[in-house]
């Protein structure tokens, strides 16, 4: 649905887009993330026709957003970081004067202005002035005024920027809708987001792709070996002992002393291994009290923090 190849964008001498390429299939959700200054917005600007690259083809539904503009974005729905919205207008009004320019016939105007309502439930507020509205519900609107013409396509920027734990997951749910009958690219800083909505992640720091892939298989690739942690009441160096001799354990790090004969444990084992139930049975074995036992990883943003510092700490040797 979504083809974007060796895309470059300069600004004078500096490049915030590096030849980045990927693809997204139609039904998708993917997260796009990336530090300030990635070249996260530039990047989604291209998409939606809004900038031109250098260098480098976007198609959406194998349209050429720059040779076939007119055609391709009618198949994208776009909400940027800042939504241009009229506060001195109603929601419906807004939303027919975004559907009269985005070409939509007077037959289907007002059906397609119920629809998108009625899917961003802001229904209820169609006559309340825009300027009267809390943050979260003009976010809603800028999502409707996104969704008219049932685009195929949909692109968002920060869409729970600036609104309450609330807000963010009434919104969060509405995105999930969208991902059922939309593809979509999601631009977000709040990283447990991405684990709860998209079903792939691409990282870009320095205006390049440093990761592309489902957030389980980054987690689990940055991570390397396996790892479990366990909470175990005993003498620390029996537990450590008993803990290194079963088979496929590779290393044990006390991780957290309790001030009594309490301690975590971090048990890490070759890559694919799942040594839970051996790490019971010696525990319980050794007469050793276990308190607790769980599987160990990174997080999304342990692996967003360790790539974009390696890509950073990589640069500046190059730079020197």
């Amino acid at each position: 649905m979504i083809d974007v190849q060796h895309v470059t964008k300069d600004y004078a001498s500096r490049r915030a887009v590096d030849d980045v390429s990927f693809k997204v299939p139609k039904g998708e959700v993917l997260g796009f993330l990336g530090p300030n200054g990635a070249g996260k917005t530039t990047t989604m600007r291209i998409i939606t026709g809004y900038l031109p690259p250098t260098s480098g083809t976007v198609t959406i539904a194998d349209l050429d957003v720059f040779k076939q503009s007119v055609e391709a974005r009618r198949r994208i729905g776009y909400l940027p970081e800042s939504v241009p919205l009229y506060p001195e207008m109603s929601v419906r009004s807004y939303l027919d004067f975004m559907a009269k320019i985005k070409g939509i016939g007077r037959g289907t105007r007002t059906s397609q202005i119920d629809r998108v309502m009625e899917s961003t439930r802001i229904d209820d507020r169609a006559n309340q002035l825009i300027g009267k509205l809390s943050r979260g519900y003009k976010q809603r609107v800028g999502l409707a005024q996104a969704l008219l013409g049932s685009p195929d396509v949909l692109v968002l920027d920060e869409p729970t920027v600036g609104l309450d734990p609330r807000q963010i997951i009434e919104v969060r749910e509405l995105i999930k809708r969208f991902g059922e009958e939309h593809t979509v690219i999601l631009s977000t800083h709040i990283l447990p987001e991405v684990s709860m909505i998209c079903s792939r992640v691409l990282i870009v720091d320095g205006g390049q792709v440093v990761a592309e892939d489902t957030p389980e298989n980054l987690t689990r690739r940055m991570r390397g070996d396996e790892a479990i942690q366990v909470e175990v009441r005993g003498a620390r160096a029996a537990v450590t002992a008993a803990l290194k001799r079963i088979p496929l354990v590779t290393a044990v790090q006390v991780e957290d002393s309790r001030q009594d004969d309490r301690a975590v444990y971090n048990v890490a084992c070759q890559s694919g291994a799942d040594v839970r139930e051996q790490v019971a049975k010696a525990l319980v074995d050794g007469g050793f009290g276990l308190l607790e036992l769980r599987q160990a990883g990174m997080s999304l943003e342990d692996v967003f923090l360790k790539l974009i510092t390696e890509e950073g700490a990589g640069a500046e040797e190059v730079a020197a």
